[in-house]
């Protein structure tokens, strides 16, 4: 039992040495910030806090994203106990935006060599630029001095509505709390907002506004070992020596969620759930295009309640789908069918056109998806177009004038073989065997012929 318990602390023991062994946690952010992305940056987070690492290092390149993403991720970095040092690698990766907030939130700022940030200005859902339009100067006085000038400059950050004064002004207070809890340069940051300033690795480090360029990991940790960073509970001295580097996967769900958050693909699954049910309703019993539909219908309300979306340009689409369905059901020889493209290309163009950066649409794709549904329209004009030049093919009107042949030689009653069956028929003209007949008329289920030639 000694051995035993003895054999188990030595297990226990190794596997909590093993779990500290990773003393430096990497998370890779290479994308526009979103839902999905705040999930995987705070799970990476967690999971140093847990594992007793002493870095955590988010290496990002991004042009931007959701400011309800951004606030999460810097929340989660200021609460964290683990110091986190914002990298923007690799070379010719940026910090625009929303990259901008969480490198200044960050313990430690540092920069690969050719990178770039700022460009930190908000934008409105509506895809405007939130920034206030300059007020327009009025004439200077000549006999006011510069003094009284500047005391008479109206007081705020431009002439624009209240609520485009709101957001610059919110932005900016955030922009600049994050910049000085770490020393930085708030006045630099304040600029990244107001005029959308951005500066490369080089000049960020002249200015204050990062503290490191590093060129690796590797080169990053070894100039931040024995740095004083500025914690949620207080300072703490970075202790970094002969560390081991772990790179933090996202998980299958968040994999997967990072796929779907796509404006590309989530149109796709719209497409493919709105036809699969459409499919269905036609062929009641398929079962497997309506399961389709249904799934992919969820999994597209679940993206576009993580994208921006405007909603005028999903009316659109839904308008646009709407008018190719009837286009199969009531054919008008492709009218309803080309409004309904027009429509949905509209729609798809406007709904992800937000204005939040790394959430557009290409306009590549949009094409292809006009073209695909363009040909199935010609397709389905001529198919119909081609039926009624053929005219009826089942009920009286098919057999009315139809062509068949005696089966026997007859005068009144007989038989005739006509579209590969055998009729009742009557002749008041005598017929021979596999003589060609014109039905006249149809009486119930006996045919009215008489000979073709007659």
């Amino acid at each position: 039992m000694k051995s035993l318990a003895l054999l188990t602390a030595l297990f226990t023991g190794f596997l909590a040495s093993s779990a500290q062994a990773s003393d430096v946690v990497v998370l890779e952010v290479d994308g526009p910030i979103g839902v999905t992305t705040s999930e995987y940056i705070l799970n990476g987070i967690e999971h140093a806090e847990e594992s007793g690492a002493k870095l955590v290092i988010l290496e990002m390149d991004t042009p931007g994203g959701l400011v309800s993403s951004t606030r999460d991720i810097i929340q989660g970095i200021l609460g964290s106990s683990v110091p986190v040092a914002t990298y923007v690698a690799p070379d010719g990766a940026r910090a625009d935006s929303a990259g901008t907030y969480i490198l200044l939130a960050s313990h430690i700022a540092a920069m690969a060599p050719t990178t770039h940030i700022g460009a930190a200005t908000p934008v409105s859902l509506g895809g405007d630029d939130a920034t206030p339009p300059m007020p327009v100067e009025p004439p200077a006085d000549p006999e006011q001095t510069d003094e009284e000038a500047e005391e008479s400059e109206p007081a705020g950050n431009g002439a624009g509505t209240a609520l485009e004064r709101k957001v610059l002004n919110d932005a900016i207070a955030y922009i600049r709390g994050l910049a000085e809890r770490h020393g930085r340069n708030a006045d630099w940051a304040e600029l990244a907002v107001t005029e959308a300033a951005t500066l490369t690795a080089d000049e960020a480090l002249e200015e204050n506004v990062i503290e490191v360029i590093a060129e690796t990991r590797s080169d990053l940790i070894e100039q931040v070992d024995g740095r004083e960073v500025v914690m949620d509970t207080g300072t703490a001295v970075l202790e970094l020596a002969n560390v081991t580097i772990t790179e933090y996967e996202p998980n299958w769900r968040i994999k997967i969620l990072s796929a779907i958050a796509n404006p590309e693909i989530a149109l796709l699954l719209g497409l493919v759930g709105f036809y699969g049910l459409i499919y269905e309703f036609l062929n009641p019993g398929a079962i497997f295009p309506g399961v389709a539909g249904v799934i992919c219908l969820l999994l597209a309300g679940y993206a576009l309640q993580v994208l921006p979306v405007n909603y005028a340009g999903l009316a659109l689409i839904i308008v646009g789908l709407a008018l190719m369905t009837a286009e199969a059901f009531a054919p008008s020889f492709g009218f309803l069918g080309l409004g309904g493209i027009v429509a949905f290309v509209f729609g798809a163009i406007m709904m992800f056109d937000t204005g939040i950066p790394g959430f557009g649409i290409s306009i590549a794709f949009v094409a292809s998806v006009a073209i695909v549904a363009a040909l199935f329209l010609f397709w389905l004009v001529t198919f119909v177009l081609k039926l009624r030049r053929r005219g009826a093919v089942s009920g009286a009107e098919s057999i009315v004038g139809g062509i068949g042949k005696a089966m026997f030689d007859f005068t009144g009653d007989g038989k005739i073989w006509l579209q590969g069956e055998s009729w009742a028929a009557r002749s008041t003209i005598p017929l021979e065997k596999d003589q060609e007949v014109v039905v006249t008329n149809m009486v119930g289920l006996t045919l009215e012929v008489e000979p073709r030639n007659h």
